[in-house]
């Protein structure tokens, strides 16, 4: 609601035209006009036109990556997919309100979404097209592309900046983007000053399934593989990554081609299989006799910290990352 401040002297001079038979309109058209929401469209990643009345207010996110871009924007989602798993997993950039959960990230129940009336859906290249294609018939759907192993830094960027012009947030959007360039500099800087500049680091995460325990490396074309570089780490992994994600999969014997390194992993306290590293494999002849396991050079970061976020989740990992290998 507009409100109108008037001095004294504006007051009386209003009322002595009014006494002459004389009135002013209550609002210019232009200020009217300026009032008025701008309609704004996009292309999203599929190619589709978005068009939406004004900046989305009452945003629904499938992914937990989009969920974590719009906190960032200070966008509070309505509908998020899997909050429960959103609270364990990307606890680094937490939720600020209580959003519906929609259901799973790859099956949103399109029941719920329609029940929240949203503005706007943002979904990843990941969804199915089916279920886009019904999230469509509720309300605009915005896709964003998941990841991208040519680029993953660029990617997460363009995905936040596209997210800002959907919703009007365009200047935290820039504010959150250079915060995450000086955070890089500043941990790059902390590593070459603690003489690791150039340190062999991989990073992987680990399941067990069926007792058996699984690897999943983080080449040098994932996120966080991208992150590591310039921080000035140099990925120790050699194997090739998925082309959209940079992830490799492996077992314990494939850890032995490490060598000396840093190894480094994000485990979850929520969920029992993801720490092999320090369990499952704890007593295994492999495990322990792997160079960098017998040097003590294994870190867990921090849990909360989703691998596949956004730029407050890489500034999260950066802060991570530097303090395990300056300790």
């Amino acid at each position: 609601m507009r409100r109108l401040i008037a001095t004294a002297a504006t007051v009386a001079a209003a009322l002595a035209l009014s006494a002459c038979g004389t009135t002013e309109p209550a609002a210019d058209d232009t200020d009217k006009a300026s009032a008025e929401p701008t309609s704004i469209t996009l292309t999203d990643a599929t190619g589709a036109k978005v068009e939406l009345d004004g900046p989305a207010k009452k945003v629904v996110g499938t992914e937990w990556n989009v969920v974590e871009s719009l906190v960032t924007l200070g966008v509070d989602p309505v509908g998020v997919a899997d909050v429960k798993g959103y609270k364990a997993w990307a606890s680094g950039v937490p939720l600020k309100n209580e959003p519906k959960d929609i259901g799973t990230r790859g099956e949103p129940s399109m029941d719920t979404v329609a029940a929240l009336a949203p503005d706007l859906i943002v979904a990843t290249s990941d969804l199915p097209a089916p279920a886009v294609k019904q999230l469509r018939e509720v309300a605009p759907v915005l896709t964003v592309t998941s990841a991208d192993g040519k680029d993953q830094i660029g990617q997460m960027l363009k995905n936040l900046d596209l997210i800002a012009q959907a919703t009007g947030t365009e200047t935290k959007a820039d504010e959150a983007k250079k915060s995450l360039d000086t955070k890089i500099a500043e941990g790059s800087k902390a590593l070459a000053d603690a003489g690791l500049g150039g340190a062999q680091f991989a990073f992987a995460d680990g399941y067990v399934q069926s007792n058996q325990v699984s690897v999943r490396p983080y080449t040098g074309t994932s996120l966080l593989g991208a992150v590591n570089e310039k921080l000035g780490l140099k990925n120790a992994w050699k194997m090739e990554g998925d082309p959209a994600y940079g992830l490799a999969s492996t077992d314990v014997e494939g850890l032995t081609s490490l060598g000396d390194v840093h190894f480094a992993y994000i485990g979850n306290k929520t969920d029992a299989s993801s720490d092999p590293f320090g369990k499952e494999l704890a007593d295994n002849a492999v495990w322990k006799n792997l160079e960098f396991v017998k040097k003590g050079n294994v870190h867990r970061l921090d849990d909360g910290i989703w691998m596949f976020g956004g730029p407050a989740s890489m500034e999260a990992y950066v802060d991570a990352v530097v303090a395990a290998l300056t300790k």
